[in-house]
């Protein structure tokens, strides 16, 4: 890796491998990976770790929305790609790209049916969702008579899978919880291939659910973050490589004197005399103002520097009063060995939340 010139996210593709193989490691040979990919994959290059992904043999791949969907397709990507939350002004430019909906309420059933027939299509690929504890998206399993009756009265579309999403699978005090989706999942499913005649594809599993629930991988699984190198747990993060590096430089470094304050509405003043850096990245890159007054920090020569102040859209400023650094040296906002966990832990948040907000603007590197 070369030292960072200006503020930008570092992709290594060798982790994304890496991660994938310990992944598929845990399934059987013939369990389906399908990769999710949505949200510029969880912050990085969507084109870029599609087409990585592809060729490494990932069998699926899924996004939120169906303009995801279309530019993977535009960028090369031919594997199958399902849309997790389509909407129905969306849907004949769904079927144009040749793109997979989840269906999961009557009305978007209903819609999606319509639009199939208005353009004459058999059989066209659909996965429909089941709601089994999460309540978020999803049929209830006492409408499964009213989704078979609705898939009985065309042949415009296909179910080619059914799904549902485990509400705490990296959280074992939550088993019996979890076990309870698996159970009313696979009932879903008996049932269902016994009005229908056949068996669709069958995936219930993320990252942690393919960890823990070995017995519930089914057909298919479907991982986000642990491809990105999080495993939802100390023992797991260990088995997994952290892929992105997010760095920036020092513009300039600062004395301020005891009693000045550093930013805007003075939310921070001196007690003695302290030297600050200020850095090219700010909330308008994805570092939320939640980090400042010293709950976030970066990593400057291996040591931590605390942000000092509000964050401001294009900058941030942080102490290194006690580090050895100079203007243009290198700064490690979070990599492999600076966790995002780690700093999303200091604003009470989520790694997910810190990888997927970094801005388009930040520019990607790949290392290949």
């Amino acid at each position: 890796m070369s030292k960072a010139q200006e503020t930008c996210l570092e992709i290594d593709l060798k982790a994304l491998k890496h991660n994938f193989e310990y992944l598929k490691s845990r399934l059987k040979p013939e369990t389906k990976f399908l990769a999710v990919v949505k949200a510029f994959a969880y912050g990085s290059d969507a084109s870029e770790i599609a087409h990585y992904m592809q060729d490494l043999g990932a069998d699926y791949f899924a996004v939120a929305y169906v303009k995801e969907g279309v530019a993977l397709r535009e960028s090369g990507i031919t594997k199958p790609i399902m849309v997790l939350h389509p909407q129905a002004v969306s849907f004949e430019t769904l079927i144009v790209n040749n793109l997979e909906p989840c269906l999961y309420n009557a009305k978007v059933l209903h819609e999606f049916i319509e639009v199939a027939i208005a353009k004459k299509h058999t059989a066209y690929p659909v996965h429909i969702k089941f709601n089994t504890g999460l309540n978020r998206l999803g049929f209830y399993e006492k409408e499964l008579d009213a989704v078979l009756s609705k898939l009985k009265s065309t042949t415009a579309i296909k179910v080619i899978s059914i799904l549902s999403h485990l509400a705490a699978s990296e959280d074992l005090t939550e088993k019996e919880f979890t076990l309870n989706q698996i159970a009313t999942f696979k009932s879903i499913a008996v049932n269902f291939a016994k009005n229908m005649g056949y068996t669709p594809m069958l995936h219930i599993c993320n990252t942690s659910g393919i960890l823990n629930y070995p017995e519930a991988h089914f057909d298919m699984v479907r991982s986000g973050i642990g491809l990105y190198g999080f495993g939802n747990s100390e023992k797991e993060n260990k088995n997994v490589k952290p892929i992105a590096t997010l760095k920036t430089v020092i513009s300039q470094i600062h004395t301020i004197n005891k009693g000045d304050s550093v930013g805007y509405n003075r939310a921070f003043k001196t007690e003695k005399e302290i030297k600050t850096a200020t850095l090219p990245i700010g909330h308008a890159d994805g570092i939320g103002r939640q980090y400042g007054q010293g709950k976030g920090f970066v990593v400057i020569n291996g040591k931590q520097a605390p942000i000092v102040g509000n964050v401001c859209m294009d900058m941030i400023m942080v102490n290194i009063t006690d580090i050895d650094c100079n203007e243009g040296d290198e700064v490690i906002v979070f990599g492999p060995h600076a966790s995002a966990e780690n700093l999303a832990a200091q604003a009470h948040t989520i790694s997910y939340e810190i990888i997927t907000a970094i801005s388009q603007r930040v520019k990607r590197l790949i290392l290949k």
